[in-house]
């Protein structure tokens, strides 16, 4: 489905946006005194979510009230919600409206973002009806900019919320040239037994027992600039491989292909926005089922990276950091300006921070710093967590240069960004975003079910990791 506004041009009910006073709600003063008492009869307050629908004076609907809670305070920690406006959007009565006031201290930007998130759908399977109330887009703001925002976090959601029958290596190739063919960009792919004759081999080890053959998908956009490269693991289905993995944790592995989902969408606002004429933009995802088979790799299984480290295969339900560390050793041939990866990796980011907090993984503190720092400010929060050298020992083990699933089970998303890092190191930075891909209970703007994570705050830190 495609985001998108009211007509400016149809007629429009009004939604009056209020903030909840000490003793009565803020009430603008443009709001009909016959409404305003209507609504002091409801029992509006003001408090967030809160909604009164006003009638008119000839007793039709005549537009809306719609509490934000009270005036935050300087230096105030967000709220519950990230989208509170996406209430309205779900509640409000079919038809068009518009913001007739702009309280202070809020962002409108990210506000009627929310709605346009609020208004997403995956109705491939079943029929859902649309959302009814639509927003004019105000004035101010930048449409096409927030166009481009909510159709990549589409772009990620439908992905991700498709089912390994409907997107495995061979529809998620697709779903990449579809990308390439609208932005003019330039795709390969090597498939199968291509990947060991042009030096993949932990791609094909790990992909060779799927119902699909494995593959590297290879995105460049035309562009001149800095060389900004997106890695993102394309793990269609996660079985676990030969140390399968028991039911419940099975259920959701049609998003272990998260992270190329997310680099798809950051790429698509990239590109809509014409900010990939300012770089070198490419896109590096390594597609496969992990899958069991008379071939499937296995456990002690020692594989020869494209790098050139060996590394011990002690878990097969480690390998999104195998496949990964091959196009990351492709990425890093070119040293680019900014390296990133983002990945469905680890349970123990989850452990460690939640499902909607991704850590970030980055040795520059000002690179760190800003894209968390772009995160909270742009409601796509992100969290810094270290790449703790003593832990590289843990990495280290007896019979070859790297293990892919230290034993212990401690520290589990840092040791996994430790071994992805051995597999960087000509790119001027690199940060790593080990996140989940899905929301697992429905909030205002984020539906259950796929979800983006990482992508808006690394956009708008782009501009100053790139200078």
């Amino acid at each position: 489905m495609i985001p998108e506004f009211a007509d400016p041009e149809a007629p429009s009910l009004p939604l009056w946006l209020v903030r909840a006073g000490d003793s009565a709600p803020e009430i603008p003063s443009e709001v009909e005194p016959l409404a305003a008492n209507w609504a002091k009869a409801q029992g509006f307050s003001g408090k967030p979510g809160q909604l009164c629908l006003l009638p008119s004076a000839e007793g039709g609907l005549g537009g809306a009230l719609f509490g934000l809670g009270p005036q935050p305070k300087a230096g105030e920690t967000p709220g519950r919600e990230r989208f509170p406006l996406a209430r309205a959007a779900a509640a409000l009565p079919a038809g068009n409206w518009h913001l007739a006031n702009r309280p202070q201290g809020l962002d409108l930007a990210q506000a009627v973002l929310g709605w346009l998130f609020a208004q997403y759908r995956f109705d491939r399977y079943k029929r859902i009806e649309a959302q009814a109330a639509r927003l004019v887009c105000p004035q101010e703001l930048d449409r096409e900019r927030l166009i481009a925002m909510a159709a990549g976090e589409y772009l990620a959601r439908d992905l991700i919320n498709t089912p390994a029958s409907d997107m495995g290596p061979d529809e998620l190739e697709q779903a990449a040239r579809n990308l390439a063919i609208r932005h003019g960009a330039g795709i390969e792919v090597i498939r199968g037994d291509d990947l060991i004759a042009r030096n993949f081999p932990m791609i094909h080890a790990v992909g060779r027992a799927g119902a699909q053959p494995p593959r590297l998908i290879d995105i460049r956009f035309p562009g001149t600039g800095p060389r900004l490269t997106l890695v993102g693991k394309g793990v269609c289905f996660d079985t676990g491989g030969l140390d399968i993995k028991p039911p419940a944790s099975m259920a959701l592995m049609k998003k272990d292909m998260g992270g190329a989902a997310n680099v798809l969408g950051l790429a698509e606002t990239l590109a809509r926005l014409g900010l990939h004429r300012d770089m070198q933009l490419r896109l590096l995802i390594p597609a496969v089922e992990n899958g069991i088979s008379a071939n499937a790799f296995r456990p002690g299984d020692i594989l020869t990276s494209r790098k050139g480290p060996t590394v011990e295969v002690n878990n097969t339900d480690a390998e999104g950091r195998l496949v990964l560390a091959d196009a990351l050793a492709l990425a890093d041939e070119e040293a680019p300006d900014l390296l990133i990866s983002m990945a469905t990796l680890t349970g123990a980011a989850r452990v460690a921070l939640g499902p909607d907090l991704a850590p970030l993984f980055c040795d520059d503190d000002g690179s760190a710093a800003t894209i968390q720092h772009a995160g909270l400010a742009h409601a796509d929060p992100v969290w810094r967590l270290p790449f703790w050298e003593p832990y590289e020992a843990m990495i280290e083990p007896a019979i070859a240069d790297l293990d892919n699933a230290p034993s212990g089970g401690f520290a589990g998303a840092i040791t996994a960004a430790l071994f992805l890092r051995r597999f960087t190191g000509q790119a001027r930075c690199y940060a790593h975003f080990d996140i989940y891909g899905w929301q697992p209970a429905a909030a205002p703007g984020r539906p259950k079910g796929g979800a983006g994570q990482g992508m808006r705050a690394i956009l708008h830190a782009l501009p100053d990791l790139l200078s």
